[in-house]
């Protein structure tokens, strides 16, 4: 019966040597997945493990982001409408541009939990908007939408002078005639900006409900660089009718000149940069038909024009077709002008015109060493003409660009 035990044990060993790698593969195979677990759960086991009971990283920030008007909305009104605000949280980022990536300019309010627009959006424009808040752990929440603005049935523009690039005088406004009577003036006023360098106050007076003027409260100085911003697209100006103007103006302000004319003395004295340059001999109004007393501005220059007593009130008084060397003073019909046709001695002697200041001049403006042709060559529109000592009131401050026969309290009111 000895003899005749097998032997197993090679069996059994190769048995043993093949069990024992499996299991350690199988040990190693489930310590993978536990690294690999732990991998996916890592914000919440590390801050479980860091103290204990912190939140999870994987919630929802409490900030919420809100935008009026509606996403998508269409035929949106230009002011009164846009707003975007939060609750649970503070806004750290609002952009709102259109399409061209033109941006809005915005103000957020001090508990950083609203933004409203600082000016109206232009009209017929889609917007874009994009906004972050955040709360107190630093969660953030954003929010983007699109809407667009309403297409105006009618608009208005504003006329203004001086024009894009011009050098003028020290008298010149900025003056702006718009095409409807305009009811929210203070609207279209916030929206052209008006500034110097060097920097001066600059102030908006309305004459009437169609025109705005802007100036200081002195003649500008020499050399100032005049910049406007014309932002009324999208304005509403009256009930239902819009601006349609975006446009930025600079003009310079040329050499200081100022011209005294004195009715009485017959005289003008032509001052630039405080020092005399000529003194002229005038002729004034006459006795019925004297011209206004106060500060005027030349607004128009013509080297020669046709003068008719009809368009201001003289009838058949008079028709000159080729007035020389003309410069406007005001809208009714003031002006500088060269005069042929009164006798050489009548300057510095007589008043004779029916409001203008007469300067000696030849028919059709070929002689240069005249006296209208100097001062003519030496003007700039923009330069102020002071007339005193006429028998005659004050220009009414509207009456041309003459906003400087009115005080600056009153301009400013």
């Amino acid at each position: 019966m000895g003899r005749r035990r097998v032997n197993l044990q090679p069996i059994r060993g190769r048995a043993r040597r093949t069990g024992l790698p499996a299991l350690l593969l199988g040990a190693a195979l489930l310590l993978t997945s536990a690294c690999s677990a732990g991998g996916n759960t890592g914000g919440g086991g590390g801050d479980k493990g860091g103290g204990g009971g912190g939140k999870s990283g994987t919630e929802a920030s409490k900030a919420v982001v809100s935008v009026k008007p509606d996403d998508g909305a269409k035929e949106v009104a230009t002011s009164g409408i846009l707003k975007i605000s939060t609750t649970g949280g503070k806004l750290t980022t609002v952009t709102v541009a259109d399409t061209k990536g033109n941006a809005v300019e915005g103000k957020l309010a001090a508990d950083a939990a609203s933004w409203e627009p600082a000016r109206n959006l232009a009209a017929a424009t889609e917007y874009k908007v994009h906004a972050v808040a955040k709360d107190e752990a630093g969660r953030e929440s954003a929010k983007d939408t699109t809407f667009t603005t309403l297409t105006p049935t009618n608009t208005f523009v504003g006329h203004y002078t001086p024009e894009d690039g011009e050098t003028v005088g020290v008298g010149m406004p900025v003056s702006f005639n718009f095409t409807r009577g305009i009811t929210n003036t203070e609207a279209v006023e916030k929206a052209i900006t008006v500034t110097a360098e060097p920097s001066v106050p600059v102030e908006g007076h309305w004459f009437g409900n169609d025109r705005l003027d802007f100036r200081p409260e002195k003649y500008w100085a020499a050399g100032t660089k005049v910049t406007v911003k014309i932002a009324l697209d999208g304005v509403e100006g009256r009930p239902g009718v819009y601006g349609k103007q975006t446009r930025t103006v600079t003009f310079t302000i040329g050499r200081s000149q100022v011209s005294t004319v004195d009715a009485s003395e017959h005289t003008m004295q032509v001052v630039r940069d405080g020092q005399v340059l000529k003194n002229l001999p005038i002729t004034a109004g006459a006795p019925s038909t004297t011209t206004y007393n106060g500060q005027m501005v030349i607004s128009e220059k013509y080297k020669v024009t046709r003068m008719n007593g009809a368009t201001v009130g003289f009838g058949g008084e008079y028709d000159i077709s080729d007035v020389p060397h003309a410069m406007r003073l005001s809208q009714s019909g003031t002006f500088v002008h060269g005069n042929y046709w009164a006798s050489s001695d009548t300057f510095g002697s007589e008043n004779v015109s029916h409001g203008c200041v007469g300067l000696k001049d030849v028919r059709g403006a070929g002689d240069g060493n005249q006296p209208a042709a100097w001062f003519f060559d030496e003007s700039l529109v923009g330069d102020v003409v002071i007339v005193k000592n006429s028998k005659d009131k004050q220009i009414a401050p509207d009456n041309g660009l003459n906003g400087w026969n009115m005080d600056w309290a009153e301009w400013v009111k």
